[in-house]
């Protein structure tokens, strides 16, 4: 028996490949560099490259007064802009030792579940997106629309809402404002079933995501990921059940805390359809509670220095994606001697760091979109 080779050339010897994806890519939702490793076309290492957005948002805390940094707040993460307020005017009121009216508490609860829902439709409409189904992110979008009017009606803000205040919020709401919320958000449950359908139903969708990107509940806790990421794997945690604020306490009948445990992208994609569900049953329950309050104030009158005590305190809120928390150290001044941000993204994105390695390049989009994460929220 004879044997003979025929040049194998590079194939002799195993060769690394290094890819970069981004920093300008349409998967990385922002400027996110990935360095990845390959041994032919599965990914051997992943390191994520960040801070091509960073704009020194800790440090412009200190040089702005308290009214001025829910300003700068609510932009690192531009999908959750309230609920990036609130965790400053909470931390805040709290150092204040601060009470707010019942109205504002409820009305803060509606807006925040409102801004989630709005956080929530950009993913589901773009994950699809990225798979190569263009149709979800219209119905996406257009269920964003609806809600977008009431919100920017209230606030003046598509985006950037600037309407929380320390002591509660800048004005009273419209005439009339609560019926039309109420509107929008049945006419966003009546259409969502369509959209699930769409999606859910689709069964390259489900090919390219069942079994894929399988984070472990040790990674999960190693890289401090929360929200619909780290339910995705199975850990049962939401600062909304188990830490109440505002005026979660007494909505626990309502609110369901969503888990899967199988933790791949698909997983991660039918907790965030399942949470959109519930907030637009819970932002139902603050429109019930808020028609039965008798007419009060929706804020407290302030001097026009605020100061807050010496001291410090930490204020975390369940934001759409994940922990967000405000470390705030007070000298007694105007300004905040120093503001910690935690952001729910910087903690997620790590965890690609384990979650890459070992899968094909052709499942990096369908892993990366799945992490649910804004650059600016990474970045700060």
């Amino acid at each position: 028996m004879t044997e003979t080779t025929i040049g194998i050339g590079g194939a002799a010897e195993s060769t690394d490949m290094v890819l970069n994806i981004g920093p300008q890519h349409p998967s990385t939702h922002g400027v996110l560099r990935l360095r990845l490793r390959l041994d032919g076309e599965r990914i051997s290492h992943a390191e994520p490259i960040i801070g091509y957005m960073h704009r020194g948002a800790e440090k412009l805390f200190e040089a702005r007064d308290y009214r001025q940094i829910i300003m700068l707040a609510n932009r690192h993460d531009w999908l959750s802009a309230f609920s990036n307020e609130l965790g400053v005017v909470l931390a805040v009121e709290r150092m204040l030792g601060m009470e707010v009216p019942e109205r504002a508490v409820w009305t803060r609860t509606l807006l925040a579940e409102l801004n989630r829902v709005l956080n929530h439709l950009m993913f589901l409409g773009s994950y699809p997106l990225e798979l190569g189904a263009i149709t979800p992110v219209f119905y996406a979008f257009d269920e964003r629309e609806n809600l977008q009017h009431v919100m920017e009606e209230v606030s003046g803000g598509r985006m950037h809402y600037m309407f929380n205040r320390v002591g509660g919020l800048k004005e009273d709401v419209p005439n009339g404002w609560y019926g039309r919320a109420r509107q929008a958000v049945a006419g966003v449950r009546k259409r969502m079933q369509t959209f699930d359908d769409l999606v859910l139903g689709n069964e390259i969708f489900r090919g390219r995501t069942r079994g894929v990107g399988v984070l472990s509940q040790e990674a999960v806790h190693a890289y401090g990921v929360s929200g619909p990421v780290a339910r995705g794997s199975g850990v049962d945690f939401d600062l909304r059940r188990d830490e109440p604020y505002l005026a979660y306490g007494e909505l626990q009948d309502t609110l369901k805390v969503v888990t899967r445990s199988e933790g791949d992208c698909l997983a991660r994609f039918e907790v965030l359809l399942d949470q959109t569900y519930n907030a637009l049953a819970l932002a139902d329950a603050c429109l019930d509670r808020l028609a039965e309050l008798p007419p009060g104030p929706i804020n407290q009158r302030l001097p026009k220095v605020l100061k807050a005590p010496e001291g410090h305190t930490y204020a975390w809120t369940e934001n759409p994606l994940g922990l967000n928390g405000y470390y705030l150290v007070s000298k007694g001044e105007k300004t905040p001697y120093r503001l910690k941000l935690r952001s729910a993204s910087f903690n997620n994105i790590q965890a690609l760091t384990v979650l890459l390695p070992g899968t094909l390049v052709a499942d990096m989009v369908a892993i990366l979109g799945s992490m649910f994460f804004v650059v600016g929220d990474v970045d700060k």
